[in-house]
């Protein structure tokens, strides 16, 4: 979180003081609105997906997992000793 800055300010007249009231009640209600925008993004309603695109989620999620799954295999076949998975298995020539 960045510190906040605050500006020493010489407030002479009462005037001075309500301007800074008002400029300070602007900002309020700048960053209230930014911030119930942002809050209502958060909460909108998605759209409900359609029995395709729920089964074209399934396939591609199952794709993604078949890859997945090969590419880890691939992975501890060709580097599994550095991580003690498989003992090195060499034939001994006589």
């Amino acid at each position: 979180m960045l510190p906040v800055q605050k500006k020493n300010r010489d407030y002479r007249t009462l005037e001075e003081i309500r301007q800074r009231k008002d400029e300070l009640l602007e900002q309020l209600q700048q960053d209230n609105t930014k911030f119930t925008t942002l809050w209502n993004n958060v909460f909108l309603k998605r759209e409900e997906n359609s029995k395709t695109d729920y089964i074209a989620g399934l396939v591609s999620n199952g794709i993604v997992a078949i890859d997945t799954f090969f590419l880890i295999r691939k992975l501890f076949k060709n580097y599994g000793s550095l991580f003690g998975f498989t003992s090195s298995k060499k034939k001994k020539r006589k």
